[in-house]
């Protein structure tokens, strides 16, 4: 069959924020199996494409299926077709995550409406995990972004993990004045270089800021909508740049 003569719909999503949770899911269960980028690729297009390979031609072709046709697709052009979905080897451009684990249904993925005290018990415990790489660190995040969640398998440790990390990488675009490199360090002014002592110092910066040293506001700060905190602290950045680039004139 001469496979040129064929229409074949190789279907897929566009980006992370067009994957559903069960795609989601399998996403991170062929990471979970320490797949390459390469080969998840590969075999995502094919299953969400709803495409199986049946065999392989003596020429080594792959022989395909999909619903009730049968084609040829040479190793090559089956590497050009995953391309299409070359995103999966990247993060999230906008945070993404499974709505729910285990019945236990999660905060808002952006952390929109989500207080800002949750938010600095979460990057805590992220930025324990880049530390140690001690899997009870996202064990403890899980728990917190999905209230009420006792254990998880690795994939959706996995899955965590991801959702965390392309949040921090969404702010850092949002509310690039606040949150910048620290120097020799794959870091932002949430989290030092160590974990411990210079997490806390961090986060009482931060509350500082925010309450102008009135502690009688800490509570409320703490209750403040993630955004608002965020929205606020990064003008405070703003405007220290500033003044620091007047005083340097």
């Amino acid at each position: 069959m001469d496979a040129q003569t064929l229409h074949i719909d190789f279907i897929v999503p566009q980006g992370w924020h067009e994957l559903t949770d069960a795609q989601l899911r399998y996403v991170y269960n062929l990471i979970a199996l320490e797949m390459s980028s390469e080969e998840i690729a590969v075999t995502c297009m094919l299953y969400w494409s709803g495409t199986r390979v049946i065999g392989r031609q003596p020429d080594g072709a792959y022989l395909l299926q999909q619903g009730k046709t049968l084609f040829d697709v040479k190793p090559l052009a089956i590497a050009e077709l995953a391309g299409e979905i070359r995103w999966l080897a990247e993060l999230p451009q906008v945070p993404v995550r499974i709505s729910s684990l285990r019945g236990k249904p999660a905060l808002a993925a952006d952390f929109q409406g989500v207080p800002f005290e949750t938010f600095i018990i979460c990057d805590n415990l992220y930025q324990g995990y880049l530390q140690t790489q001690q899997d009870a660190m996202l064990d403890e995040l899980a728990a917190v972004l999905y209230p009420g969640i006792k254990k998880v398998s690795m994939p959706e440790r996995i899955s965590i993990f991801y959702w965390f990390a392309s949040l921090k990488d969404y702010f850092s675009h949002r509310f690039s004045d606040f949150f910048q490199p620290v120097a020799g360090a794959d870091s932002n002014l949430l989290g030092a270089p160590n974990i411990g002592t210079q997490l806390q110092e961090a986060m009482d910066a931060q509350i500082r800021a925010l309450t102008k040293g009135d502690i009688t506001k800490e509570a409320e700060i703490l209750a403040l909508d993630t955004w608002r905190a965020l929205t606020e602290l990064n003008a405070q950045a703003r405007e220290y740049k500033q003044l620091q680039a007047q005083m340097k004139k």
